[in-house]
């Protein structure tokens, strides 16, 4: 009987164990990867790893950094670390709390770093994290070493033999691998790179006040919550365009900042390099920032407070603005638009965008400080619009058609434009082309940490595709990509990027 709990270690218990085999003249061989399905392919790569040197350690990605799409790892960190620990063959586990296996590197440091033969050539390696571990590991006179035997892909035996996914979702998967859709969907989010972006809108800072509930107050109708910490994010307008940057070579932003509590450090710091910011400032106000009390149970959100004047600019700031807006659409190849209804947007800059945008695309939200007041109809024409189905409704005043009529009848007729994308949350999306009809695009996760920003990601990430050619079905393939990923991160702590999209994309469709 192999022990399989003396051969899971902390990342530190590790590091000394790695140091006294060494001191013994022993080489120590590490591979890494996440092991969500252990197969033939692993068994043969391990093996053949255990025999590069005396000792094999495991590391396994923890389940927070794993990016293989909606619904995994299957197997909890837990589980697939007692599975690897209980091979012979295996010296030592232990389970990586990072994306990358740099740090466990850096921790045991390796002779060997070994990895499968699909890693051999970095530049098609995604996520260039290979470069990366490589130098890492021959930073400390370590080297990296290929394994060279029979491939297999956990993601593919998940997608086809268990059902990982609702009926819905896993038959319409099936007839995009029919259709042989995935190498297009990668060639659509290359084709990107080349783009400029603009992006119109408002900068809101989102606050994260986490507490823990103890109950009613015995003197007042209230529940009382002790205060445990705080995050602050650049969201809205900041959000969108770090989304962009990761699929977009060059990106601007134009947006108004409050004079009284800027934030501007906070934004500068939170843009991608690749982002730059131009900003009017409006005087006596602040930064618009919405500030949510968070249970740290289940990350529940108990309520929220706005501070912020949604009052029209001055016409001064006013004037600037629309004149930046106007001058600056010319330049770019997207102009996408970001309205929360906070005062910004105002008729005149609507008319300097339609006017100037060579690809305008737009989604003007309802929310809870606006509803009803910022309809999507005060646009006269965009190139494509993203909004969600109460959006839609509560802009043509339906609330029960379906809404293929809503988009079709109502929509389309009312607003000069050719494209329009309606979310449905856990329901998916729908497209609409002119010429080309409907598409229904199931959702491709059930599980969500925190909603904040989904509909931004997907409107950011949707609209270059649209803007250079890509057909909707595959819009709405990659924009439901997105936002699984960001339901699956809490408030801004991270943005969508690039690889984690493709990996996600190429998890789905295996």
């Amino acid at each position: 009987m192999v022990n399989v709990s003396g051969k899971l270690m902390a990342p530190e218990d590790l590091a000394r164990q790695v140091a006294a085999w060494k001191s013994k003249g022993k080489t120590v061989a590490l591979a890494h990867g996440v092991f969500d399905l252990v197969h033939l392919g692993h068994l043969r790569h391990l093996q053949e790893a255990r025999n590069t040197g005396d000792v094999l350690v495991v590391s396994l990605t923890a389940d927070a950094f794993v990016n293989k799409g909606p619904g995994r790892p299957v197997f909890p960190a837990e589980a697939r670390a007692e599975m690897l620990a209980a091979l012979a063959i295996v010296d030592a586990v232990v389970i990586n709390h990072a994306a990358t296996a740099v740090p466990m590197i850096t921790a045991l440091k390796p002779d060997i770093y070994v990895k499968g033969i699909e890693y051999a050539e970095a530049d098609k390696d995604v996520t260039g994290k290979i470069t990366e571990e490589q130098e890492a590991v021959e930073a400390h006179g370590g080297r990296i070493h290929f394994t060279d035997d029979v491939v297999f892909s956990s993601s593919s035996l998940l997608n086809h033999h268990f059902d990982i996914y609702d009926p819905t979702l896993r038959n319409y998967l099936q007839s995009c691998r029919q259709t042989d859709m995935l190498p297009r969907l990668l060639q659509a989010i290359d084709n990107l790179a080349g783009m400029k972006v603009l992006l119109v809108g408002d900068t809101i800072i989102d606050e994260y006040q986490y507490v823990t509930p103890l109950g009613k107050s015995p003197k007042e109708n209230m529940i009382a919550t002790r205060f445990m910490e705080r995050e602050v994010f650049a969201g809205g307008i900041i959000a969108a365009a770090n989304h962009v940057a990761g699929v977009c070579a060059q990106v601007e932003v134009l947006t108004c900042l409050g004079q009284a509590d800027s934030h501007e450090k906070l934004i500068r710091q939170t843009l991608a390099p690749n982002v730059k910011l131009s900003a009017v400032m409006r005087s006596g106000v602040p930064t618009t920032r919405k500030c949510r009390f968070v249970d740290t149970g289940y990350y529940r959100k108990l309520f929220e407070t706005y501070y912020f004047d949604d009052s029209p600019l001055d016409e001064t700031p006013q004037a600037k603005f629309d004149h930046l807006a106007a001058s600056r659409a010319k330049q770019y190849d997207l102009v996408i638009v970001t309205d929360f209804g906070h005062g910004l947007i105002a008729p005149s800059t609507i008319a300097a965008l339609e006017k100037n945008a060579r690809f305008l695309a737009v989604n003007a939200q309802s929310n809870s400080a606006n509803h009803g007041y910022n309809l999507i109809t005060r646009y006269g024409r965009a190139d494509y619009i993203c909004i969600d189905g109460p959006e839609a409704r509560l802009a043509m005043g339906d609330k029960h058609s379906p809404m293929e009529t809503v988009i079709r009848d109502r929509l389309a007729t009312r607003i000069d434009c050719p494209n329009i994308v309606v979310t449905h949350g856990k329901n998916g999306c729908i497209t609409y082309n002119r010429d080309q009809g409907f598409t229904t695009i199931p959702a491709f996760t059930k599980t969500v940490v925190d909603t904040v920003g989904a509909g931004d990601a997907f409107l950011a990430l949707t609209s270059p595709l649209v803007a250079a050619g890509c057909p909707l079905d595959l819009v709405g393939f990659i924009g439901n990509a997105a936002g699984a990923i960001k339901v699956g991160i809490l408030g801004h702590r991270r943005s969508v990027e690039k690889s984690q999209l493709i990996k996600t994309v190429t998890a789905l469709l295996k």
